[in-house]
């Protein structure tokens, strides 16, 4: 497991794996728009890997928001045509098929936690959106332990995290496509052109601002 990139003072650092649990240390995000991705390999098939990790740099921020990205292969059919911006090449949002998920229905803890207090947790996760967990009101600490779950139900695959720092007002009003708050006409809208990319065959990147 390694950090495949890093921007806005993202560091990560300790990572501890083994055959049933993934430690990934110390995250260290020094502000709103930190983002990083972390390269994750050799998950063993339909495992539930219990996931954890120190969060640091909180103070800045209080949103933090992480996605999986799925390597573009034959199982990417059910993606939004329109991919956000920020999917990094050979990568696409996850859907519901592919086999990557937050180790869903697996009954594993979801949590960002500190002494006398514990942050809200959204998911999305079950349509072809992307898999998302969205961590809010990491206010008034400067660090939380935060777990989740992770699953590759085909195994030892290569695939992504991807890590961002947000305020409570970009967790609310986020403008990536894949955000939870856009599951209403937004999503509506993404379905509409996907259908028309598919029938014509191609899939697209927006381009970047």
């Amino acid at each position: 497991m390694t950090v495949q990139t890093a921007s806005g003072g993202f560091t990560q650092s300790g990572a501890i794996v083994t055959q049933r649990t993934l430690s990934l240390g110390t995250i260290n995000m020094s502000g709103v728009d930190s983002v990083g991705l972390v390269a994750v390999s050799g998950l063993h098939t339909w495992v539930n890997y219990p996931v954890s990790f120190l969060l640091e740099g909180l103070g800045s921020f209080d949103s933090l928001r992480i996605e999986i990205l799925d390597p573009e292969d034959g199982d990417d059919a059910l993606d939004p045509a329109v991919q956000p911006s920020y999917i990094p090449v050979g990568f696409s949002t996850s859907n519901d098929l592919d086999g990557f998920s937050f180790a869903q229905d697996g009954g594993l803890e979801r949590s960002a936690k500190w002494a006398g207090g514990a942050a809200t947790v959204v998911a999305n996760e079950k349509t072809n959106v992307g898999d998302i967990l969205l961590f809010s009101g990491l206010s008034g600490t400067d660090s939380a332990v935060v777990r989740f779950g992770l699953r590759d139900s085909a195994g030892d695959r290569g695939f992504l995290l991807r890590f961002s720092a947000l305020d409570s007002v970009s967790a609310i009003a986020n403008p990536e496509p894949a955000s939870m708050v856009l599951m209403g006409s937004g999503l509506v809208g993404l379905i509409g052109v996907y259908r028309r990319r598919q029938r014509t065959g191609t899939r697209a990147r927006p381009e970047s601002a």
